[in-house]
């Protein structure tokens, strides 16, 4: 996998060598099965947390009808017995142009969680974004990756200590960029976790990057200036609690529960979790605190672009969460060359939200973009098979780009540009 030059894709010629002798994928390779399979293996909450967008779900829709508006002009006898899929970003080379994605509260629907991502990242050779919402702390994923490439995505708290906490942390964790996440400053209106009522940090889930820094910690002991306000206690109190406390970090139950701690970690967590208050000024404090590249996530427009370039920031993730922020939002595909354009090749674009396959990395890559991040995808399969799952999917987006980028006379990614498609 971790070879960027190849002959015919290895890992198409496995699947079909197995099946000769009636062993077939247990990760499915259609990604419609895929995602009805890792339903099957998910709750009721995890799949609506993982699955869901905002309101009617458009933006999610738009972001998969927009591919579809571009078509591939494939080119004919241009010598690609080898393919040269490897990229080279902020002085590294990784043997192919995807990321993947931070996701949160992986613990729904994995007990390893981001230790099983980062595994399987590391096997492939990718850049794993650890999620600032993990369900692990950064420490103990980076520990398992080796020196295979990582980056940190940073949730902007009300906290600046704790901004700089966090982001230290991921220096010395290896982390070799800050993905700073700007479409989140308040949670979207996702319909399907309102639905049912359910938020995974009310029971602690999701938090470790916070209750494993000392940072938090202390502001923990901090008096809330809006104390929590009283509830019904039900059976469901209960078993909310009972689950706020196993997540807690620490051994023994009783102990944990006795000391308080979990519980002031989730109203902590709550009072300060994102700060709508933020303003371009505010990126100052980043650049004092760390020399890594910065990028910003969840840039749409054009003017926004140029002002990141302006503010000194390196780099530029096109994003609209994935659908889960903002209805009837822009697609990022639609939104991706003007940015491109705006950022006139000053610094790398990337791009993320409803890429869900081969296909869909070349056209990105067509227009402009130099990388994608890839979500829900891997998270499905860490559902259905953990860390082997979550290689599956890598593997099949990896051999798919890796063929369609061959069959389209394309044997590096220079060689994928704007002239590769069409449109209508």
């Amino acid at each position: 996998m971790k070879n960027p030059k190849t002959a015919p894709p290895a890992w198409q010629k496995e699947i079909y060598l197995n099946g000769f002798s009636g062993i077939k994928p247990t990760v499915n390779i259609d990604f419609h099965l895929l995602e009805e399979t890792a339903k099957k293996h998910m709750t009721p909450e995890a799949f609506a947390y993982i699955f869901g967008g905002a309101g009617f779900e458009s933006t999610m829709s738009a972001n998969r009808q927009e591919f579809e508006k571009y078509k591939i002009i494939p080119r004919m006898l241009r010598n690609v017995s080898e393919r040269d899929l490897s990229l080279e970003l902020f002085g590294q080379t990784f043997p192919a142009p995807v990321l993947l994605s931070p996701v949160g509260v992986l613990e729904m629907v994995n007990k390893e969680a981001d230790v099983a991502v980062g595994k399987a990242a590391s096997e492939c050779g990718l850049p794993y974004i650890f999620s600032n919402q993990s369900s692990r702390p950064m420490e103990s994923v980076a520990a398992v990756m080796g020196d295979s490439p990582r980056w940190f995505q940073l949730y902007w708290s009300k906290s600046n200590d704790l901004v700089a906490s966090f982001v230290q942390r991921a220096e010395k964790c290896g982390c070799s960029a800050i993905v700073v996440t700007l479409d989140t400053s308040m949670l979207g209106w996702r319909t399907r976790d309102l639905e049912i009522a359910y938020l995974p940090f009310l029971e602690g889930k999701g938090i470790a990057q916070y209750t494993s820094d000392p940072v938090f910690q202390k502001l923990m002991d901090e008096v809330d200036e809006d104390p929590p306000a009283k509830r019904v206690i039900t059976a469901q109190t209960i078993n909310g609690l009972i689950q706020m406390v196993r997540s807690y970090p620490g051994k023994g139950f009783f102990s944990k529960l006795i000391s308080g701690r979990p519980i002031k970690a989730v109203q902590k967590f709550t009072s300060i979790y994102s700060n709508p208050a933020l303003t371009w000024e505010d990126l100052k404090f980043l650049r004092q605190h760390t020399k890594l590249p910065v990028l910003l996530k969840g840039i749409l427009h054009s003017e926004d672009a140029r002002k990141a370039v302006d503010h000194g920031m390196d780099g530029i993730i096109v994003s609209n969460h994935g659908g889960r922020q903002v209805d009837g939002s822009i697609s990022t595909l639609e939104a991706l060359p003007s940015v491109v354009e705006a950022v006139g090749g000053r610094v790398p674009v990337l791009m993320d939200s409803g890429v869900r396959g081969g296909a869909d990395i070349f056209k990105a890559l067509a227009l402009g973009a130099k990388a994608v991040c890839i979500g829900r995808p891997y998270v499905y399969g860490l559902a259905i098979a953990g860390q082997e799952g979550v290689k599956a999917v890598l593997q099949n987006f990896l051999t798919d780009f890796e063929l369609t980028m061959g069959l389209a006379g394309c044997k590096n990614l220079s060689d994928i540009h704007r002239e590769t498609l069409t449109q209508g």
